[in-house]
């Protein structure tokens, strides 16, 4: 039986994944020690997540609390199964700029030599998956805060003239920029995978990501912008909007929406490829117009707070450009606006977030 390998598959995109492809026939291979809960604390634990994926895909699932830095245990799983594996997902990480300057070590430790661990066993073991990445766009820093931006009542927009008004590509350099320490643990990453595409002929792909968002977010302050957003308005906890006037926008993809670009590679794989990925023109907003939709769906006001300095390295406006990646594959599309999306996280989680506050 063919093995999807997943990393972080108790998170937003390992738990989409695991359940897309364990749904089509796959068997699947977890790993995920909780170290979310680590970063953000209780509230962001992903054990919630584990069980509802052991309870759905039963036999299938494979749960195995190894931590992407311990080099030995990685290549000893992936040995266990060797070529069977046919697709690794890799989506475990320290996903948070503020975190990372409180513990560089620890970011670059599980961002880059995670990755790093990754990529040797399954050269080693099985050099024919294809290897699915989960970068960022916070690999190229603070160079989108260059473009001719322009400030309008809920939100910055792109001069119209400007080549990427239709959204930021991946021609935009990498280098004489301000990354975050983040951002440089994920760059490191990012050219290791491409590098074991082009220098060992693997099948390897970096999806360079706007907000990957959705239902199965374990959302905390420092991390998951629209689930956080929601679980504020629904809870009635006080949010912080950081910077900028609240007037900063984000692209927002579904996490379903990713899942089906990950489909769409693994039925036609390429090599050392670089996407950039996110809602694009199609879903797209910034933190004001995120809250008056809250707002809206929850039908209560929201406790807001501003704070005049912005993070370090924080992008004004992102809204990716999609034309690459649906030149290799056409017949893939976003499905989910940000109304959607955010009905869908409101929908999915309201309970449980009551009930959480509540106790």
């Amino acid at each position: 039986m063919s093995v999807a390998l997943v990393t972080g598959s108790c998170g937003l995109i390992g738990s989409e994944s695991c359940l897309h492809f364990g749904a089509l026939g796959m068997d699947v291979v977890g790993i995920d020690n909780d170290m979310r809960r680590t970063f953000f604390g209780d509230e962001a634990s992903t054990a919630w997540q584990r069980q509802t994926l052991e309870q759905t895909l039963r036999q299938r699932y494979r749960h195995h609390a190894i931590d992407i830095r311990d080099a030995a245990a990685i290549d000893a799983l992936f040995e266990r199964h060797g070529s069977a594996i046919s697709l690794i997902i890799h989506t475990a990480a320290q996903p948070s700029h503020d975190w990372a300057a409180r513990d560089p070590q620890m970011d670059f430790s599980v961002n880059a030599n995670g990755t790093l661990n990754l990529l040797e066993a399954a050269r080693r073991h099985c050099p024919d998956a294809v290897f699915i990445f989960t970068s960022t766009n916070k690999v190229y820093g603070d160079t989108p805060n260059r473009l001719p931006l322009i400030e309008m009542e809920t939100r910055y927009e792109i001069d119209p003239a400007h080549r990427y008004a239709g959204g930021i590509a991946e021609d935009m350099s990498i280098d004489a920029t301000l990354h975050s320490l983040f951002g440089a643990s994920k760059v490191a990453a990012d050219v290791l995978v491409q590098e074991y595409g082009r220098y060992f002929g693997m099948k390897t792909v970096c999806f360079r990501g706007g907000c990957l968002t959705g239902p199965n977010h374990s959302p905390t302050q420092l991390h998951g912008f629209l689930a956080y957003l929601m679980r504020c308005a629904v809870t009635g906890t006080r949010y912080d909007v950081i910077g900028y006037k609240g007037k900063q926008v984000r692209d927002n993809i579904h996490s379903n929406d990713l899942i089906a670009a990950f489909h769409a590679v693994h039925d036609a794989p390429r090599s050392a490829e670089v996407y950039n990925i996110g809602g694009g023109r199609a879903s797209n907003c910034s933190i004001l117009e995120a809250v008056a939709l809250c707002e809206e769906i929850t039908g209560r006001p929201m406790d807001l707070a501003f704070k005049e300095a912005n993070r370090i390295g924080d992008h004004i406006w992102w809204v990716s450009s999609l034309d690459r990646f649906r030149s290799h594959y056409p017949s893939w599309d976003i499905r989910h606006d940000v109304r959607n999306i955010l009905t869908d996280i409101h929908d999915s989680n309201r309970r449980r977030w009551r009930v959480e506050a509540v106790a």
